[in-house]
């Protein structure tokens, strides 16, 4: 009777640092993400989509940047009203105030607390602010302004921002997006009342404030399109971050990981309910209910 072969031993792979983890989990994706970038070049043909000019609004847009329409907020509001785009990423009032458009489920740019790019910065105390000059290009920072003021039972005038550059000699601005980022990062006197927190001490819930805003006509490759988008965005957020050139790398890690988030479901939904129902109650409408599409 033959002798039996002895079993061969098995030998465990060579332990690798977490360093070298990450180089080879890039090497074995790069081509698939590769792939899914070349995929949505082009991919927008025959649609104008327009969006913000943000750092917090590049996961929803990535691969689709070379096609994209940047302008401020209220510009892309303008330009979707007048139908010169076909799906803009909109300040959610402006979607609200207007019975004309549909809302992509499932993707928004929102927070749950503390937001740091949407607050009034003020020298006075909240209780004693007489004035606000306030940055016009987001609808829904004004408005999201005017409900927290309401049923804090502050009072003071809302004027229009003229520039960036006189911000920090007013006493009370409202800032948003990349400029409010600039100036809380800056050599200032001001308190900063982010109203992401506010909004959240107020109702415990997140605030959504863009979305994906589309003409009610036949689109669903758009819709397609603006998802695939997102999810190679958030499928690649530690890039965004390592390889973007805003601000520095710890800042852009903790706002794009911690105080922005790109879902909107069950909870974001009952947050703009609730936006809903403060704007009616303090009278800024007619406010019509969202129609979401899939």
């Amino acid at each position: 009777m033959p002798t039996p072969e002895p079993t061969p031993k098995l030998r465990l792979a060579p332990a690798e640092t977490p360093e070298e983890l990450a180089r080879r989990f890039g090497r074995e994706t790069r081509p698939v993400l590769l792939q899914r970038e070349s995929q949505l070049e082009d991919s927008l043909a025959g649609f104008k989509v327009g969006s913000v000019p943000y750092l917090n609004a590049v996961p929803l847009t990535r691969g689709l940047e070379e096609q994209i329409i940047f302008a401020p907020p209220s510009e892309l509001a303008r330009m979707l009203r007048n139908d010169e785009l076909d799906a803009a990423l909109l300040s959610v009032t402006e979607a609200l105030l207007n019975d004309r458009y549909d809302m992509l489920d499932g993707m928004a740019v929102a927070s749950l607390g503390e937001v740091k790019s949407v607050f009034v910065a003020h020298r006075q105390p909240l209780a004693e602010m007489r004035e606000i000059y306030c940055d016009t290009a987001s609808l829904s920072s004004v408005s999201l302004l005017k409900v927290l003021l309401a049923e804090n039972g502050l009072k003071p005038e809302l004027r229009p921002l003229a520039n960036y550059q006189s911000a920090p000699t007013l006493d009370n601005v409202l800032l948003i997006g990349d400029p409010a980022l600039e100036f809380a990062r800056s050599r200032h006197p001001h308190e900063l009342w982010d109203l992401g927190a506010a909004w959240f001490d107020l109702t415990s819930l997140p605030f959504v404030y863009a979305v994906w805003a589309l003409r009610r006509v036949p689109n669903e490759p758009l819709r397609r399109r603006l998802r695939d988008a997102r999810n190679f965005g958030l499928d690649t957020l530690d890039y965004i971050i390592s390889s973007r050139a805003d601000f520095d790398y710890a800042f852009r890690k903790d706002y794009l990981s911690w105080h922005i988030h790109y879902h909107l479901g069950t909870e974001e939904r009952r947050g703009i309910a609730r936006f809903i129902e403060l704007m009616r109650k303090h009278g800024l409408g007619p406010v019509y209910e969202p129609r979401f599409v899939a």
